[in-house]
């Protein structure tokens, strides 16, 4: 019982992502992943794990990426169903892959905004904010695409998949942040600090660097009840800054809507744009 709250087992977590691997797989495929992992239960410790477990199956990829100081790890590649499904039995349940594709690390495909509300902030702010990135984005000749974190926040990514680097998105990224600020100081923050941050959305651009990962579409998360980041609609979130419409999805929730709508966030993996320049 891996979720006490809602009843959610491990059994059905890996039932889960067998049933999701079509549309996982591709935005996992060839990069290295952080695992979160929670064996005893959301309730319990958990723990990040980049490092490829000793135990992995000969049959699971990895991928050895220089890392700092740390030096070389050898992190998983999750490629296809059978290493999804052994992660799950793992309760490597939250699943974070870099911007990056392993055999390219210095090439990140997209530029990634994850927004982060502060209390008594909440998802109708994100919405808001996320609105205005459409915008700015739209105006740049840049189409991007929504998700919710799974937790609070919503993050919206720019696909890219042309030669740029980590310098350069993470320079427009942080140009983006405080263009927003400037224009909405009582909505947006685009600093760090936790003082920062109450009543407001941090707007947090430093995703974008080689060294981190960000949470996959469709990937669990490791909060009260089996949520899921899970992919939107440009008009869901227009009724979620409106109305405050209720943007939390759960794993059974997400099954139904690939069902209706298919992968939402396909066009990320593809969409060829030029980063322009960053908002003065």
């Amino acid at each position: 019982m891996l979720w006490p709250a809602s009843g959610f087992t491990k059994g059905a977590a890996i039932d889960y992502y067998a049933r999701v691997a079509d549309v996982i797989l591709p935005h996992l495929e060839g990069r290295p992943i952080t695992l979160v992992r929670f064996p005893d239960g959301v309730e319990a410790e958990r723990f990040f794990e980049k490092r490829c477990p000793s135990h992995a199956p000969p049959w699971v990829r990895t991928a050895r990426v220089r890392m700092g100081k740390a030096g070389d790890i050898d992190f998983c590649l999750c490629n296809d169903r059978p290493t999804l499904i052994w992660l799950a039995q793992l309760a490597a349940l939250e699943l974070h892959p870099s911007l990056s594709r392993a055999r390219a690390m210095e090439r990140p495909t997209v530029a990634a905004f994850d927004l982060d509300p502060g209390a008594p902030a909440a998802i109708r702010e994100c919405c808001r904010v996320a609105l205005r990135l459409r915008d700015m984005f739209h105006g740049l000749g840049l189409e991007c695409f929504p998700k919710t974190s799974g937790s609070k926040g919503i993050q919206v990514y720019v696909p890219l998949n042309t030669k740029v680097t980590y310098e350069e998105t993470k320079g427009f990224a942080r140009a983006v942040a405080r263009a927003l600020e400037r224009d909405d100081p009582e909505l947006v923050t685009s600093k760090m600090a936790k003082r920062e941050r109450p009543g407001r959305v941090f707007v947090d651009w430093s995703q974008n660097d080689r060294a981190k990962t960000t949470v996959a579409a469709y990937s669990l998360r490791c909060r009260e009840r089996p949520t899921v980041s899970t992919p939107l609609e440009w008009d869901e979130v227009r009724s979620g800054a409106r109305h405050g419409a209720k943007l939390r999805f759960e794993a059974p929730d997400v099954l139904r809507r690939i069902e209706r709508k298919g992968d939402l966030f396909a066009p990320v993996l593809e969409l060829e744009q030029r980063l322009p320049r960053a908002p003065g």
